[in-house]
């Protein structure tokens, strides 16, 4: 089975616009049980990302998203293989992907998903070669 982002991805993502709040940003977050919101502009093309970890500052609630997200926003396509989300991830010390379509944001995708991924298909490890049971023959 071939399994893509947009398989694995959060959606409806919830998402917040360059001049929303970090106060409106924390609060969704609560409400919601999420840990990072997409920022987005006029045509929901993905800006940046506003993470938990970005509101550890305190910044003021009337902070605007702008000043304190995370920018560029990393994004991956729905099509993609989850590996490619993983490897982005890894490489940039991230724990959030932004999902994309035609450059429109569509979902997000977290390590949380990923870790879901491998438990649910179950990967098993392959065992050891088992030791040969008569000597090799010396020549």
């Amino acid at each position: 089975m071939n399994v893509t982002v947009g398989d694995v991805m959060t959606k409806p993502v919830m998402t917040v616009t360059k001049h929303q709040s970090a106060g409106h940003a924390t609060e969704l977050m609560r409400e919601h049980g999420v840990s990072a919101l997409p920022v987005v502009g006029a045509d929901h093309e993905p800006l940046g990302i506003l993470t938990a970890a970005d509101l550890l500052a305190r910044p003021s609630d009337a902070t605007p998203a702008s000043s304190i997200m995370s920018k560029p926003a990393l994004t991956v396509s729905a099509h993609e293989g989850p590996h490619v989300a993983a490897r982005i991830m890894r490489n940039h010390h991230c724990h959030h992907v932004v999902v994309v379509e035609h450059h429109v944001v569509v979902g997000i995708v977290s390590a949380y998903d990923l870790l879901e991924l491998v438990e649910s298909h179950r990967y098993v490890a392959k065992s050891a070669p088992t030791p040969a049971r008569r000597p090799a023959r010396r020549q």
